[in-house]
Protein backbone atom coordinates (compact mmCIF):
# COMPACT_ATOMS: atom_id res chain seq x y z
CA UNK A 1 0.00 0.00 0.00
CA UNK A 2 1.58 3.50 -0.78
CA UNK A 3 2.59 6.19 1.26
CA UNK A 4 -0.17 8.32 -0.09
CA UNK A 5 -3.09 5.85 0.04
CA UNK A 6 -2.34 5.40 3.54
CA UNK A 7 -2.23 8.70 4.69
CA UNK A 8 -5.24 9.23 2.75
CA UNK A 9 -6.97 6.52 5.38
CA UNK A 10 -5.22 7.68 8.15
CA UNK A 11 -6.54 11.27 7.35
CA UNK A 12 -10.31 9.85 7.23
CA UNK A 13 -10.16 8.76 11.12
CA UNK A 14 -8.65 12.40 11.69
CA UNK A 15 -11.24 13.99 9.65
CA UNK A 16 -14.50 13.43 12.67
CA UNK A 17 -11.93 15.00 15.57
CA UNK A 18 -11.15 18.51 13.28
CA UNK A 19 -11.76 20.86 16.00
CA UNK A 20 -8.19 19.52 17.94
CA UNK A 21 -7.10 19.30 14.13
CA UNK A 22 -7.93 23.57 14.02
CA UNK A 23 -6.97 24.43 17.14
CA UNK A 24 -3.53 22.95 17.01
CA UNK A 25 -2.69 23.76 13.44
CA UNK A 26 -4.07 27.89 14.97
CA UNK A 27 -1.87 27.36 17.90
CA UNK A 28 1.07 26.07 15.78
CA UNK A 29 1.21 29.53 13.99
CA UNK A 30 0.69 32.16 16.69
CA UNK A 31 3.21 30.22 18.72
CA UNK A 32 5.77 30.26 16.08
CA UNK A 33 5.37 33.76 14.68
CA UNK A 34 5.73 34.66 18.52
CA UNK A 35 8.96 32.22 18.32
CA UNK A 36 9.69 34.32 15.01
CA UNK A 37 9.47 38.03 17.03
CA UNK A 38 11.64 37.25 19.54
CA UNK A 39 14.64 37.10 17.47
CA UNK A 40 13.90 40.39 16.03
CA UNK A 41 13.31 41.86 19.56
CA UNK A 42 16.85 40.41 20.26
CA UNK A 43 18.51 41.98 16.85
CA UNK A 44 17.34 45.55 18.21
CA UNK A 45 18.04 44.87 21.64
CA UNK A 46 21.60 44.24 20.85
CA UNK A 47 21.30 47.55 18.32
CA UNK A 48 20.43 49.50 21.63
CA UNK A 49 24.11 49.00 23.21
CA UNK A 50 26.24 50.69 21.08
CA UNK A 51 29.18 50.36 22.88
CA UNK A 52 30.53 50.20 26.58
CA UNK A 53 28.39 52.50 28.65
CA UNK A 54 26.19 53.59 26.01
CA UNK A 55 23.77 51.83 25.96
CA UNK A 56 19.66 52.98 25.00
CA UNK A 57 17.87 51.38 28.01
CA UNK A 58 14.74 53.79 27.01
CA UNK A 59 14.25 51.75 23.88
CA UNK A 60 15.96 48.50 25.66
CA UNK A 61 13.49 47.72 28.38
CA UNK A 62 10.33 48.05 26.68
CA UNK A 63 11.77 45.61 24.27
CA UNK A 64 12.95 43.11 27.25
CA UNK A 65 9.27 43.37 28.22
CA UNK A 66 7.82 42.62 25.07
CA UNK A 67 10.55 40.05 24.65
CA UNK A 68 9.25 38.06 27.98
CA UNK A 69 5.39 38.75 27.02
CA UNK A 70 6.51 36.89 23.56
CA UNK A 71 7.71 34.51 25.32
CA UNK A 72 5.50 33.45 27.41
CA UNK A 73 2.84 33.78 24.58
CA UNK A 74 4.68 30.82 22.69
CA UNK A 75 4.86 28.47 25.59
CA UNK A 76 1.30 28.90 26.33
CA UNK A 77 0.14 28.11 22.63
CA UNK A 78 2.68 25.84 22.00
CA UNK A 79 1.13 23.63 25.33
CA UNK A 80 -2.36 24.24 23.82
CA UNK A 81 -1.44 22.76 20.80
CA UNK A 82 0.41 19.87 22.00
CA UNK A 83 -2.71 19.24 24.33
CA UNK A 84 -5.09 19.67 21.28
CA UNK A 85 -2.46 17.18 19.07
CA UNK A 86 -2.42 14.45 21.96
CA UNK A 87 -6.45 14.20 22.33
CA UNK A 88 -6.57 14.25 18.34
CA UNK A 89 -3.76 11.47 18.13
CA UNK A 90 -5.41 9.36 21.00
CA UNK A 91 -9.66 9.45 19.74
CA UNK A 92 -8.04 8.79 16.31
CA UNK A 93 -6.14 5.31 18.07
CA UNK A 94 -9.52 4.91 19.93
CA UNK A 95 -11.23 4.71 16.65
CA UNK A 96 -9.07 2.68 14.28
CA UNK A 97 -8.68 0.31 17.34
CA UNK A 98 -12.87 0.05 17.55
CA UNK A 99 -13.07 -0.57 13.87
CA UNK A 100 -9.82 -3.32 14.28
CA UNK A 101 -11.73 -5.24 16.76
CA UNK A 102 -15.82 -4.99 15.02
CA UNK A 103 -14.07 -6.14 11.89
CA UNK A 104 -12.74 -9.43 14.15
CA UNK A 105 -15.71 -9.86 15.71
CA UNK A 106 -17.32 -9.96 12.18
CA UNK A 107 -14.56 -12.24 10.39
CA UNK A 108 -16.13 -15.50 9.63
CA UNK A 109 -14.29 -18.74 11.35
CA UNK A 110 -12.30 -19.57 7.97
CA UNK A 111 -10.26 -16.36 8.85
CA UNK A 112 -9.52 -16.62 12.57
CA UNK A 113 -8.69 -19.98 12.03
CA UNK A 114 -6.17 -19.46 9.41
CA UNK A 115 -3.98 -16.75 10.95
CA UNK A 116 -2.14 -16.70 14.21
CA UNK A 117 -3.88 -15.04 16.86
CA UNK A 118 -0.84 -13.50 18.95
CA UNK A 119 -0.47 -11.84 15.27
CA UNK A 120 -3.82 -10.98 15.38
CA UNK A 121 -3.77 -9.68 18.92
CA UNK A 122 -0.49 -7.67 17.83
CA UNK A 123 -1.91 -5.74 15.08
CA UNK A 124 -5.21 -4.81 17.44
CA UNK A 125 -2.66 -3.79 20.35
CA UNK A 126 0.77 -2.83 19.10
CA UNK A 127 0.35 -1.85 15.71
CA UNK A 128 -2.39 0.67 16.42
CA UNK A 129 -0.54 1.88 19.17
CA UNK A 130 3.05 2.16 17.04
CA UNK A 131 -0.05 4.51 14.36
CA UNK A 132 -0.78 6.79 17.49
CA UNK A 133 3.27 7.19 18.25
CA UNK A 134 3.81 8.47 14.66
CA UNK A 135 0.75 10.20 14.59
CA UNK A 136 1.61 12.25 17.38
CA UNK A 137 5.27 12.97 16.60
CA UNK A 138 4.47 13.70 13.12
CA UNK A 139 1.30 15.83 13.65
CA UNK A 140 3.51 17.45 16.01
CA UNK A 141 6.39 18.35 14.45
CA UNK A 142 4.14 18.95 10.76
CA UNK A 143 2.27 21.74 12.51
CA UNK A 144 4.96 23.85 14.28
CA UNK A 145 7.50 22.59 10.66
CA UNK A 146 5.43 23.91 8.54
CA UNK A 147 4.77 27.18 9.63
CA UNK A 148 8.30 27.92 10.67
CA UNK A 149 9.11 27.05 7.55
CA UNK A 150 6.90 29.66 5.50
CA UNK A 151 7.69 32.28 8.49
CA UNK A 152 10.92 32.06 8.65
CA UNK A 153 11.36 32.80 4.45
CA UNK A 154 8.98 35.55 4.83
CA UNK A 155 11.14 37.25 7.72
CA UNK A 156 14.26 36.22 5.64
CA UNK A 157 13.22 37.79 2.75
CA UNK A 158 12.53 41.22 4.33
CA UNK A 159 15.27 41.54 5.69
CA UNK A 160 17.62 40.16 3.13
CA UNK A 161 16.31 38.83 -0.23
CA UNK A 162 20.27 37.45 -1.51
CA UNK A 163 20.67 36.06 1.45
CA UNK A 164 17.56 34.21 1.90
CA UNK A 165 17.64 32.50 -1.59
CA UNK A 166 21.19 31.27 -0.87
CA UNK A 167 19.16 29.47 2.13
CA UNK A 168 16.20 28.34 0.17
CA UNK A 169 18.23 27.06 -2.94
CA UNK A 170 20.94 24.99 0.13
CA UNK A 171 17.60 23.30 1.35
CA UNK A 172 16.60 20.78 -1.65
CA UNK A 173 19.73 18.93 -0.62
CA UNK A 174 18.26 18.32 3.01
CA UNK A 175 15.49 16.59 1.66
CA UNK A 176 17.09 14.70 -0.61
CA UNK A 177 19.26 13.02 1.83
CA UNK A 178 16.09 12.31 4.05
CA UNK A 179 13.71 11.79 1.33
CA UNK A 180 16.81 8.56 0.02
CA UNK A 181 17.49 7.75 3.38
CA UNK A 182 13.63 7.12 4.43
CA UNK A 183 13.32 5.17 0.99
CA UNK A 184 16.23 2.56 1.80
CA UNK A 185 14.42 2.08 5.50
CA UNK A 186 11.04 1.85 4.56
CA UNK A 187 11.28 -1.69 3.82
CA UNK A 188 12.82 -2.61 6.68
CA UNK A 189 10.27 -1.30 8.86
CA UNK A 190 7.76 -2.95 7.19
CA UNK A 191 9.46 -6.58 7.93
CA UNK A 192 10.30 -5.57 11.38
CA UNK A 193 6.40 -5.10 12.27
CA UNK A 194 5.45 -8.47 10.30
CA UNK A 195 8.03 -10.47 12.23
CA UNK A 196 7.36 -8.51 15.45
CA UNK A 197 3.96 -9.93 15.11
CA UNK A 198 4.99 -13.39 14.18
CA UNK A 199 6.46 -13.47 17.02
CA UNK A 200 4.11 -12.38 18.93
CA UNK A 201 1.93 -15.47 18.12
CA UNK A 202 4.86 -17.86 18.89
CA UNK A 203 4.84 -16.57 22.29
CA UNK A 204 1.11 -16.74 22.18
CA UNK A 205 1.10 -20.34 21.27
CA UNK A 206 3.80 -21.59 23.98
CA UNK A 207 2.17 -19.56 26.68
CA UNK A 208 -1.21 -20.67 26.49
CA UNK A 209 0.04 -24.52 25.97
CA UNK A 210 2.66 -24.24 29.11
CA UNK A 211 2.00 -27.43 30.42
CA UNK A 212 2.17 -29.17 27.27
CA UNK A 213 5.44 -27.35 26.65
CA UNK A 214 6.38 -28.76 30.35
CA UNK A 215 5.20 -32.13 29.88
CA UNK A 216 7.11 -33.02 25.90
CA UNK A 217 10.57 -31.48 27.23
CA UNK A 218 10.37 -28.91 24.60
CA UNK A 219 11.00 -26.09 26.33
CA UNK A 220 14.97 -25.78 24.74
CA UNK A 221 13.12 -26.30 21.68
CA UNK A 222 10.96 -23.88 22.04
CA UNK A 223 13.86 -21.63 23.15
CA UNK A 224 15.64 -22.54 20.11
CA UNK A 225 12.49 -21.61 17.79
CA UNK A 226 12.74 -18.18 20.09
CA UNK A 227 15.72 -17.06 19.20
CA UNK A 228 15.51 -17.70 15.57
CA UNK A 229 12.21 -15.41 15.37
CA UNK A 230 14.04 -12.90 17.77
CA UNK A 231 17.22 -12.74 15.66
CA UNK A 232 15.32 -11.87 12.81
CA UNK A 233 13.67 -9.37 14.45
CA UNK A 234 16.78 -7.92 15.71
CA UNK A 235 18.46 -8.00 12.67
CA UNK A 236 15.57 -5.95 10.98
CA UNK A 237 15.17 -3.69 13.20
CA UNK A 238 19.03 -2.96 13.60
CA UNK A 239 18.85 -2.69 9.71
CA UNK A 240 15.57 -0.24 9.97
CA UNK A 241 17.53 1.54 13.04
CA UNK A 242 20.72 2.12 11.69
CA UNK A 243 19.13 3.31 7.92
CA UNK A 244 17.05 5.72 9.59
CA UNK A 245 19.52 6.99 12.05
CA UNK A 246 21.53 8.67 9.29
CA UNK A 247 18.67 10.89 8.21
CA UNK A 248 19.16 13.05 11.60
CA UNK A 249 23.04 13.26 10.89
CA UNK A 250 22.72 13.95 7.23
CA UNK A 251 20.15 16.83 7.27
CA UNK A 252 21.77 18.24 10.36
CA UNK A 253 25.06 18.09 8.53
CA UNK A 254 23.58 20.60 5.35
CA UNK A 255 21.74 22.27 8.14
CA UNK A 256 25.36 23.15 9.61
CA UNK A 257 26.55 23.95 6.22
CA UNK A 258 23.45 26.92 5.75
CA UNK A 259 24.07 28.59 9.12
CA UNK A 260 27.89 28.52 8.04
CA UNK A 261 27.26 30.19 4.70
CA UNK A 262 24.73 32.33 6.26
CA UNK A 263 27.44 33.43 9.04
CA UNK A 264 29.90 34.16 6.67
CA UNK A 265 27.80 36.32 4.35
CA UNK A 266 26.28 38.32 6.64
CA UNK A 267 29.81 38.95 8.25
CA UNK A 268 30.55 40.02 4.71
CA UNK A 269 27.53 42.15 4.58
CA UNK A 270 28.41 44.01 7.76
CA UNK A 271 31.80 44.38 6.76
CA UNK A 272 31.45 44.93 2.90
CA UNK A 273 27.91 46.28 2.36
CA UNK A 274 27.84 43.53 -0.36
CA UNK A 275 25.25 41.93 -1.04
CA UNK A 276 23.34 43.71 1.04
CA UNK A 277 24.07 46.06 4.58
CA UNK A 278 23.30 44.93 7.61
CA UNK A 279 23.81 45.29 10.99
CA UNK A 280 25.50 43.43 13.68
CA UNK A 281 21.67 42.61 15.12
CA UNK A 282 20.02 41.88 11.83
CA UNK A 283 22.94 38.99 11.03
CA UNK A 284 22.14 37.92 14.71
CA UNK A 285 18.36 37.83 13.85
CA UNK A 286 19.36 36.06 10.17
CA UNK A 287 21.36 33.67 12.04
CA UNK A 288 17.81 32.93 14.36
CA UNK A 289 16.01 32.28 11.52
CA UNK A 290 18.70 30.41 9.59
CA UNK A 291 18.58 27.93 12.53
CA UNK A 292 15.05 28.24 13.11
CA UNK A 293 14.46 27.34 9.63
CA UNK A 294 16.71 24.29 9.61
CA UNK A 295 15.27 23.44 12.93
CA UNK A 296 11.85 21.06 11.35
CA UNK A 297 14.02 19.22 9.25
CA UNK A 298 16.05 18.06 11.95
CA UNK A 299 12.77 17.62 13.72
CA UNK A 300 11.39 15.48 11.35
CA UNK A 301 14.86 12.92 10.84
CA UNK A 302 14.97 12.42 14.80
CA UNK A 303 11.44 11.17 14.73
CA UNK A 304 12.01 9.63 11.07
CA UNK A 305 11.60 5.86 12.66
CA UNK A 306 8.29 6.55 14.73
CA UNK A 307 6.99 7.58 11.44
CA UNK A 308 8.28 4.93 9.16
CA UNK A 309 7.14 2.65 12.01
CA UNK A 310 3.85 4.25 12.35
CA UNK A 311 3.25 3.43 8.29
CA UNK A 312 4.70 -0.15 8.42
CA UNK A 313 2.12 -0.94 11.09
CA UNK A 314 -0.59 1.02 9.55
CA UNK A 315 -0.77 -1.10 6.46
CA UNK A 316 -0.80 -4.26 8.63
CA UNK A 317 -4.07 -2.65 9.84
CA UNK A 318 -5.46 -1.46 7.11
CA UNK A 319 -4.75 -5.09 5.89
CA UNK A 320 -6.82 -6.81 8.37
CA UNK A 321 -9.49 -3.88 8.33
CA UNK A 322 -9.75 -4.68 4.19
CA UNK A 323 -9.87 -8.59 4.87
CA UNK A 324 -12.93 -10.60 3.22
CA UNK A 325 -15.83 -9.99 6.45
CA UNK A 326 -18.30 -12.42 7.15
CA UNK A 327 -20.86 -11.97 4.62
CA UNK A 328 -23.62 -9.64 6.51
CA UNK A 329 -27.57 -10.95 6.54
CA UNK A 330 -29.53 -10.25 4.39
CA UNK A 331 -32.15 -7.30 4.44
CA UNK A 332 -35.12 -9.35 5.24
CA UNK A 333 -33.31 -12.35 7.02
CA UNK A 334 -35.97 -13.98 9.31
CA UNK A 335 -35.30 -13.82 13.20
CA UNK A 336 -36.33 -17.10 14.44
CA UNK A 337 -37.82 -16.62 17.90
CA UNK A 338 -39.68 -20.27 18.87
CA UNK A 339 -37.18 -22.71 17.07
CA UNK A 340 -39.00 -26.13 17.53
CA UNK A 341 -35.84 -28.38 16.43
CA UNK A 342 -36.59 -29.91 13.17
CA UNK A 343 -33.44 -30.34 11.14
CA UNK A 344 -32.94 -30.80 7.71
CA UNK A 345 -29.67 -31.76 5.52
CA UNK A 346 -29.81 -32.16 2.04
CA UNK A 347 -26.86 -33.43 -0.15
CA UNK A 348 -24.64 -30.89 1.63
CA UNK A 349 -20.86 -30.68 0.07
CA UNK A 350 -18.38 -28.86 2.07
CA UNK A 351 -14.50 -28.03 1.49
CA UNK A 352 -11.72 -26.04 3.51
CA UNK A 353 -10.10 -26.37 0.16
CA UNK A 354 -11.06 -25.54 -3.14
CA UNK A 355 -11.15 -28.69 -4.48
CA UNK A 356 -10.70 -30.89 -1.82
CA UNK A 357 -14.05 -31.94 -1.07
CA UNK A 358 -14.30 -32.92 2.88
CA UNK A 359 -18.17 -33.47 3.24
CA UNK A 360 -19.92 -34.79 0.59
CA UNK A 361 -23.61 -35.46 -0.07
CA UNK A 362 -24.75 -35.63 3.57
CA UNK A 363 -28.30 -35.80 4.18
CA UNK A 364 -29.75 -36.59 7.42
CA UNK A 365 -33.32 -35.50 8.82
CA UNK A 366 -33.75 -34.91 12.46
CA UNK A 367 -37.52 -34.34 13.89
CA UNK A 368 -37.62 -31.98 16.98
CA UNK A 369 -36.51 -34.34 20.45
CA UNK A 370 -34.35 -36.83 18.46
CA UNK A 371 -31.01 -37.46 19.49
CA UNK A 372 -28.56 -38.51 16.79
CA UNK A 373 -24.78 -39.54 17.70
CA UNK A 374 -22.03 -38.70 15.21
CA UNK A 375 -19.09 -41.35 15.55
CA UNK A 376 -15.82 -42.42 13.32
CA UNK A 377 -12.08 -42.06 13.16
CA UNK A 378 -10.73 -38.61 13.75
CA UNK A 379 -10.69 -36.30 9.99
CA UNK A 380 -14.09 -37.89 9.03
CA UNK A 381 -15.42 -34.12 9.26
CA UNK A 382 -18.20 -34.67 12.63
CA UNK A 383 -17.20 -31.48 14.03
CA UNK A 384 -16.48 -30.02 10.27
CA UNK A 385 -20.64 -30.94 10.47
CA UNK A 386 -21.46 -29.17 13.97
CA UNK A 387 -20.09 -25.91 12.32
CA UNK A 388 -21.96 -26.26 9.31
CA UNK A 389 -24.98 -25.98 11.67
CA UNK A 390 -24.21 -23.27 13.01
CA UNK A 391 -23.20 -21.54 10.09
CA UNK A 392 -19.12 -20.93 10.92
CA UNK A 393 -18.58 -22.09 7.70
CA UNK A 394 -21.13 -21.76 5.09
CA UNK A 395 -21.73 -25.00 2.49
CA UNK A 396 -20.55 -25.31 -0.81
CA UNK A 397 -23.76 -26.85 -2.13
CA UNK A 398 -26.92 -28.62 -0.82
CA UNK A 399 -28.86 -27.14 2.20
CA UNK A 400 -29.58 -27.19 5.68
CA UNK A 401 -33.22 -26.53 6.97
CA UNK A 402 -34.21 -25.15 10.50
CA UNK A 403 -38.06 -26.13 11.15
CA UNK A 404 -38.40 -25.99 7.44
CA UNK A 405 -36.30 -22.54 6.48
CA UNK A 406 -32.89 -22.37 4.61
CA UNK A 407 -30.49 -21.34 7.52
CA UNK A 408 -29.12 -18.94 4.62
CA UNK A 409 -32.24 -17.10 5.18
CA UNK A 410 -32.33 -16.96 8.86
CA UNK A 411 -30.19 -14.02 10.87
CA UNK A 412 -27.26 -15.81 12.31
CA UNK A 413 -27.40 -14.44 15.97
CA UNK A 414 -31.37 -15.94 16.01
CA UNK A 415 -30.09 -19.08 14.56
CA UNK A 416 -26.99 -19.46 16.83
CA UNK A 417 -29.42 -18.29 19.71
CA UNK A 418 -31.00 -22.11 18.98
CA UNK A 419 -28.28 -24.29 19.81
CA UNK A 420 -26.72 -24.75 22.80
CA UNK A 421 -23.00 -26.29 22.58
CA UNK A 422 -20.85 -28.16 24.96
CA UNK A 423 -17.54 -28.55 23.71
CA UNK A 424 -14.15 -31.08 24.16
CA UNK A 425 -11.91 -27.71 24.71
CA UNK A 426 -13.73 -25.41 27.53
CA UNK A 427 -13.64 -22.02 27.14
CA UNK A 428 -13.76 -19.94 30.71
CA UNK A 429 -13.14 -15.98 31.00
CA UNK A 430 -11.97 -13.93 33.84
CA UNK A 431 -15.02 -13.28 36.19
CA UNK A 432 -17.13 -15.10 38.92
CA UNK A 433 -18.08 -18.34 38.62
CA UNK A 434 -21.95 -16.72 38.14
CA UNK A 435 -21.09 -14.61 35.69
CA UNK A 436 -19.26 -17.66 33.40
CA UNK A 437 -22.38 -19.80 34.35
CA UNK A 438 -24.62 -16.79 33.23
CA UNK A 439 -22.34 -15.67 29.86
CA UNK A 440 -25.52 -17.44 27.54
CA UNK A 441 -28.27 -15.61 29.45
CA UNK A 442 -26.52 -13.01 31.46
CA UNK A 443 -30.17 -11.55 33.00
CA UNK A 444 -30.36 -14.86 34.91
CA UNK A 445 -31.19 -14.77 38.27
CA UNK A 446 -29.37 -16.54 41.04
CA UNK A 447 -31.36 -19.00 41.88
CA UNK A 448 -30.92 -19.79 38.10
CA UNK A 449 -27.73 -19.99 38.02
CA UNK A 450 -27.49 -22.30 41.20
CA UNK A 451 -30.17 -24.79 39.45
CA UNK A 452 -28.43 -25.19 36.48
CA UNK A 453 -25.22 -25.62 38.46
CA UNK A 454 -27.02 -28.38 40.23
CA UNK A 455 -28.62 -30.14 37.14
CA UNK A 456 -24.90 -30.34 35.82
CA UNK A 457 -23.57 -31.72 38.86
CA UNK A 458 -21.23 -28.42 39.05
CA UNK A 459 -22.77 -27.32 42.82
CA UNK A 460 -20.93 -29.49 44.82
CA UNK A 461 -17.56 -28.10 43.92
CA UNK A 462 -18.77 -24.60 43.34
CA UNK A 463 -19.80 -24.35 47.02
CA UNK A 464 -16.50 -25.54 48.39
CA UNK A 465 -15.15 -22.52 46.87
CA UNK A 466 -13.88 -19.55 49.41
CA UNK A 467 -16.93 -17.55 47.83
CA UNK A 468 -18.62 -19.80 46.17
CA UNK A 469 -20.31 -18.53 42.72
CA UNK A 470 -19.08 -15.36 43.48
CA UNK A 471 -15.17 -17.07 43.65
CA UNK A 472 -13.22 -15.08 41.25
CA UNK A 473 -11.33 -17.33 38.88
CA UNK A 474 -8.23 -16.24 36.29
CA UNK A 475 -8.53 -16.42 32.58
CA UNK A 476 -9.28 -20.38 31.43
CA UNK A 477 -10.24 -21.67 34.39
CA UNK A 478 -7.06 -21.27 36.35
CA UNK A 479 -6.97 -24.23 38.91
CA UNK A 480 -9.90 -25.58 38.33
CA UNK A 481 -9.35 -29.20 36.91
CA UNK A 482 -10.39 -30.09 33.04
CA UNK A 483 -13.61 -31.72 34.59
CA UNK A 484 -14.26 -28.87 36.78
CA UNK A 485 -14.54 -26.48 34.05
CA UNK A 486 -16.21 -28.89 31.30
CA UNK A 487 -19.06 -29.17 34.07
CA UNK A 488 -19.47 -24.65 34.70
CA UNK A 489 -19.60 -25.17 30.52
CA UNK A 490 -21.98 -27.73 30.75
CA UNK A 491 -23.62 -25.47 33.31
CA UNK A 492 -23.99 -22.52 31.03
CA UNK A 493 -25.65 -24.74 28.30
CA UNK A 494 -28.25 -25.92 30.34
CA UNK A 495 -29.02 -22.18 31.72
CA UNK A 496 -29.76 -21.12 28.61
CA UNK A 497 -32.15 -23.81 27.82
CA UNK A 498 -31.69 -24.45 24.33
CA UNK A 499 -34.15 -25.76 21.55
CA UNK A 500 -31.00 -27.65 19.75
CA UNK A 501 -28.07 -29.44 21.83
CA UNK A 502 -24.55 -29.72 20.20
CA UNK A 503 -22.21 -32.02 22.13
CA UNK A 504 -18.72 -32.39 21.11
CA UNK A 505 -17.11 -34.82 23.16
CA UNK A 506 -18.98 -32.79 26.27
CA UNK A 507 -18.03 -35.63 29.16
CA UNK A 508 -14.52 -36.60 28.00
CA UNK A 509 -12.54 -35.33 30.79
CA UNK A 510 -14.96 -36.16 33.54
CA UNK A 511 -14.48 -39.03 35.48
CA UNK A 512 -16.87 -42.53 35.38
CA UNK A 513 -18.89 -41.44 38.48
CA UNK A 514 -19.97 -37.79 37.28
CA UNK A 515 -20.27 -38.78 33.73
CA UNK A 516 -23.21 -41.01 34.84
CA UNK A 517 -24.71 -37.95 36.64
CA UNK A 518 -24.12 -35.36 33.85
CA UNK A 519 -25.37 -38.14 31.63
CA UNK A 520 -28.50 -38.42 33.33
CA UNK A 521 -28.79 -34.61 33.89
CA UNK A 522 -28.40 -34.93 29.58
CA UNK A 523 -30.90 -37.56 29.40
CA UNK A 524 -33.62 -35.03 31.25
CA UNK A 525 -32.15 -32.09 28.92
CA UNK A 526 -32.35 -33.79 25.61
CA UNK A 527 -36.12 -34.68 25.96
CA UNK A 528 -38.30 -33.10 23.67
CA UNK A 529 -34.87 -31.59 21.92
CA UNK A 530 -33.03 -32.34 19.10
CA UNK A 531 -29.58 -32.96 20.01
CA UNK A 532 -26.51 -33.76 18.29
CA UNK A 533 -23.64 -35.80 19.81
CA UNK A 534 -20.35 -36.25 19.14
CA UNK A 535 -18.51 -38.62 20.79
CA UNK A 536 -15.54 -41.32 20.42
CA UNK A 537 -16.99 -43.44 23.51
CA UNK A 538 -19.34 -45.38 22.28
CA UNK A 539 -20.68 -46.29 25.30
CA UNK A 540 -22.14 -42.72 26.00
CA UNK A 541 -24.29 -43.22 22.53
CA UNK A 542 -26.12 -46.59 23.20
CA UNK A 543 -29.58 -44.63 23.66
CA UNK A 544 -28.91 -42.58 20.64
CA UNK A 545 -32.57 -42.57 17.59
CA UNK A 546 -29.81 -42.42 15.27
CA UNK A 547 -26.49 -42.88 15.07
CA UNK A 548 -24.49 -41.88 11.95
CA UNK A 549 -21.02 -43.49 11.45
CA UNK A 550 -18.82 -41.38 9.13
CA UNK A 551 -15.72 -41.94 7.31
CA UNK A 552 -13.88 -40.25 4.79
CA UNK A 553 -16.29 -37.19 4.76
CA UNK A 554 -19.67 -39.59 3.95
CA UNK A 555 -22.03 -41.33 6.13
CA UNK A 556 -20.86 -44.74 5.42
CA UNK A 557 -23.32 -46.35 7.91
CA UNK A 558 -26.64 -45.14 10.09
CA UNK A 559 -29.09 -46.86 12.28
CA UNK A 560 -29.54 -47.46 16.12
CA UNK A 561 -26.94 -49.04 18.38
CA UNK A 562 -28.22 -52.64 18.09
CA UNK A 563 -28.86 -52.58 14.85
CA UNK A 564 -25.78 -51.48 13.50
CA UNK A 565 -24.33 -54.03 16.00
CA UNK A 566 -26.64 -56.57 14.06
CA UNK A 567 -24.76 -55.53 10.74
CA UNK A 568 -21.79 -56.41 11.89
CA UNK A 569 -20.05 -53.44 9.91
CA UNK A 570 -17.93 -50.65 10.40
CA UNK A 571 -19.37 -49.15 13.32
CA UNK A 572 -19.82 -52.86 15.19
CA UNK A 573 -16.05 -53.46 14.51
CA UNK A 574 -15.13 -50.02 16.16
CA UNK A 575 -17.67 -50.92 19.12
CA UNK A 576 -16.09 -54.39 19.93
CA UNK A 577 -12.89 -53.49 19.42
CA UNK A 578 -13.39 -50.53 22.21
CA UNK A 579 -14.59 -53.21 24.58
CA UNK A 580 -12.60 -55.31 23.74
CA UNK A 581 -9.50 -53.29 24.54
CA UNK A 582 -11.47 -52.44 28.11
CA UNK A 583 -11.73 -55.94 28.59
CA UNK A 584 -7.99 -57.19 28.21
CA UNK A 585 -6.19 -56.99 31.94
Amino acid sequence: MPVAQVSRRLLRYVRPHMMSFVVSFVSAVISVLLQLYVPILVGQGIDCMIAAGRVDFQTLVPLLERLVAASLGAAAFQWLQGYCVNRLTYETVRDMRIDANDKISRMPLSFIDSHAHGDLISRIVNDVDQVGDGLLQGLTQLFGGVVTIAGTIVFMLSISIPIAIIVVLVTPLSVLVASLIARFSSRSFTSQQRIQGQLGGYIEELIGSQKLVDAFAFGDRAQIGFDRINRELYTAGERAQFLSSLSNPGTRFVNNLIYAVVAIVGCMCVITGVPASLTVGEVQIFLSYANQYTKPFNDVTSVITQIQTAFASARRVFSLLDAAAEPPDPADAIEITDPKGDVDIDHVDFSYIQGRRLLQDICVHAEPGMRLALVGPTGSGKTTFINLLLRFYEVDAGTIELDGLDTRRLSRPSLRRAFGMVLQDTWLFEGTVHDNIAYGRPTASRDEVERAARRAHAAAFIDALPNGYDTMISEDGGTFSQGQKQLVCIARVMLTDPAILLLDEATSSIDTRTELQVQAAFDEMVRGRTSFIVAHRLSTIRGADLILFMRDGRIVERGSHDELLARGGAYAELYNSQFATAEQP
